[in-house]
């Protein structure tokens, strides 16, 4: 996603611009299975394309023979992927409807490119899986179904799409459903709502259908519109990684006033609440909150935010703000990874870990397991993980990290590998803190 599109979103949630959420979604699913024209439809018939671009639309399609616009153009926007007809890369979209602002990563669909899922949907509050009504539920539906459970995405939308090319049939939407609905349960995915559609016509998308009177249920839209988000950061315990500190010098003290600045990751935080700072576990009191300039007295995940506590604390980047029960303090992490490089991940490597704003060496001690998405089956490893390949790992660092499960805490609970030569994004890893980690001996 481009940073200012992310910043102006997350901007605009903190502030309270937003009757209806943010909402985050990434659509996956097999190859052909219609995801760009789908995201095509949803913004051509949300108004949501400038008059210039959606001209330039029809005027192509209508140069190639085509009835109507070939909404697909709307997203394909690498060369290779319109000359090929095919998605490679994750394409950020940001349209809004009077209920809701939505922030959609259009994610490919081929095994290759299994990585850049994961990319998409490490940060959606919901998955928007597509299949093909002509061929029901295949194995790369599942691999994203996986994927989307590893990742504890909130919601899965099952678009059971074309079926304008299986005559509407209500049986043919049922039983691709049900299947879904039975091996989406075997995963662990817990909301799943299935939508008959066809985003070639539009029908289910947008506006309701009126070939398919047998399907009673909300539209692709209505749907999305009314999902409930937001709500989970909230709940959590507070967890503040300082990303940057500010020395700011008050007139009224005749002092300088040390800030420390980030993003809440989880939980709310209000002046007079009590504080930890991890890793040195000393404990203060929050005395000044400030967010885009202003005093406030209360903060809410994710909201960006300056905090001044009562105690002259020694407070750098990396350390973190905490309150409720503590993050778990370690230095041997297990966890998942998702290999994203070219080059194998293998055991005694070594690697940088990033883990919220603090990156500390660290080595993969083994490798446990490579993971079998369609069916979740651990499998041997022997030779690394490949790219595309998830995994169990055991990481060492340098130093102590304050993490949570990652089924507790997306934020806190995930982290980067990185090679130290180049600089490069190796993994993506998910700490599994019920799997026998050692903790941290004082």
């Amino acid at each position: 996603m481009s940073a200012g599109v992310a910043e102006a979103a997350d901007q605009t949630y903190s502030t309270g611009r937003l009757s209806g959420g943010l909402l985050r979604l990434a659509t996956c699913g097999s190859v052909d299975d219609g995801k760009s024209t789908l995201v095509g439809r949803l913004l051509y018939d949300t108004k949501s394309v400038l008059a210039d671009q959606a001209t330039a639309i029809e005027e192509v399609s209508r140069r190639r023979g085509q009835d109507g616009p070939d909404l697909a153009l709307l997203t394909d926007g690498l060369r290779a992927e319109r000359e090929q007809g095919i998605t490679i890369d994750v394409a950020y979209r940001y349209f809004a409807t009077p209920a809701r602002r939505f922030i959609l990563a259009d994610t490919p669909g081929h095994v290759q490119y299994t990585r850049n899922m994961v990319t998409g949907a490490s940060t959606a509050d919901l998955a928007l899986i597509l299949v093909d009504a002509r061929h029901g539920v295949v194995a790369q539906t599942m691999r994203h179904g996986a994927i989307a459970a590893l990742l504890r995405v909130p919601h899965v939308v099952l678009a059971v799409n074309k079926m304008d090319t299986v005559g509407y049939q209500q049986s043919t939407f049922t039983a691709i459903a049900d299947e879904f609905a039975q091996r989406a349960r075997e995963l662990g995915i817990a909301d799943v709502t299935a939508i008959p559609m066809s985003a070639l016509t539009g029908d289910n998308v947008v506006e309701p259908s009126t070939r398919m009177d047998w399907y009673d249920g909300d539209t692709l839209l209505s749907h999305l519109e009314n999902v409930p988000v937001g709500t989970e950061p909230i709940g959590k315990p507070l967890r503040l990684p300082v990303q940057y500190v500010i020395r700011h010098p008050s007139e009224r003290r005749q002092v300088v006033e040390r800030w420390s600045a980030g993003q809440l990751a989880s939980g709310l935080l209000k002046v007079g609440d009590p504080v930890v700072v991890q890793p040195s576990g000393e404990s203060s009191t929050v005395v000044g909150l400030s967010v885009l300039g202003k005093a406030t007295d209360s903060v809410r995940a994710p909201q960006s935010v300056a905090v001044r506590l009562a105690d002259e604390i020694d407070i750098s980047r990396g350390d973190m703000l905490t309150a409720g029960p503590a993050p778990q303090m370690l230095r041997h992490i297990t966890a998942k990874v998702c290999h994203l490089h070219d080059r194998p991940l293998r055991a005694r490597q070594r690697v940088l870990l990033k883990h919220t704003t603090r990156t500390v060496p660290a080595v993969v001690e083994r490798i446990d397991y490579s993971m079998d998405v369609t069916d979740a089956r651990r499998l041997p490893c022997q030779d690394g993980l490949s790219v595309n390949d998830i995994g169990g790992v055991r990481i060492r660092t340098a130093e102590p990290l304050a993490v949570d499960d990652y089924l507790e805490n997306r934020r806190t609970g995930s982290f980067l590998l990185i090679d130290p030569q180049d600089g490069a994004t190796l993994a993506a890893g998910m700490v599994d803190a019920g799997a026998g980690e050692q903790h941290l001996q004082p």
